[in-house]
């Protein structure tokens, strides 16, 4: 069974997912496997030097500040890339959960917006409120305050309502409680059909 976890900037989804692993679940982490995937298969990565330029790439490294330069100047280039990106990175996920058993996870900021929803069997959308959101990040990132606001309002937050379980992570409860939770609600959906379960 494959669960989707995503959520906005500072939810604390890589936490959780964090928690999984040091529990022994499996957990796709769509991002670096993104750039893996980048980086390592020929046609995408030549897709992405047509697009964008060889000097994105410096041997093995992907310099996604030279990405996210040209994208910012022409937005629609980010388009491209995701027509790229995205369908490599479904096949890829496709493959790495038939080898998994039991339940595996997979971590995406862009779950619903990728598609990669649609591979799984159930979703998890981790949620805070804005403020604790702002603090995490700011504790973790070069950033201003506002550029954290900025990157909220730009994020889809739909997927709190498309998701079967949505997780208040406001840090009140801990992260390994969360999880417990969670983990125990999850084999109850046989008899909850697709209603979200509210953490």
């Amino acid at each position: 069974m494959l669960i989707g976890i995503t959520g906005g900037i500072g939810s604390g989804k890589s936490t959780i997912a964090a928690e999984l692993v040091r529990r022994g679940f499996p957990v796709y982490d769509s991002d670096n496997e993104a750039k893996r995937i980048i980086i390592h298969n020929p046609a995408v990565r030549s897709q992405v030097e047509t697009l964008f330029g060889s000097d994105v790439f410096q041997g093995d490294t992907y310099l996604t500040a030279k990405v996210a330069a040209q994208v910012f100047a022409q937005p629609e280039l980010l388009q491209k890339l995701n027509a790229i990106v995205h369908p490599a990175v479904r096949f890829d996920l496709q493959h790495w959960a038939k080898q998994q058993t039991n339940f595996c996870f997979v971590e995406s900021a862009i779950l619903f917006e990728s598609g990669l929803n649609t591979l799984c069997n159930k979703t998890i959308y981790v949620d805070a409120p804005e403020d604790v959101r702002i603090a995490r990040t700011l504790a973790r990132d070069h950033c201003t305050a506002e550029q954290v606001r900025a990157r909220i309002r730009q994020q889809d937050d739909n997927a709190r309502l498309l998701a079967d379980i949505v997780i208040d992570n406001d840090g009140n409860t801990s992260i390994k409680d969360l999880v417990d939770y969670f983990l125990s609600q999850l084999g109850k959906f046989g008899e909850n059909g697709h209603s979200t379960i509210q953490i």
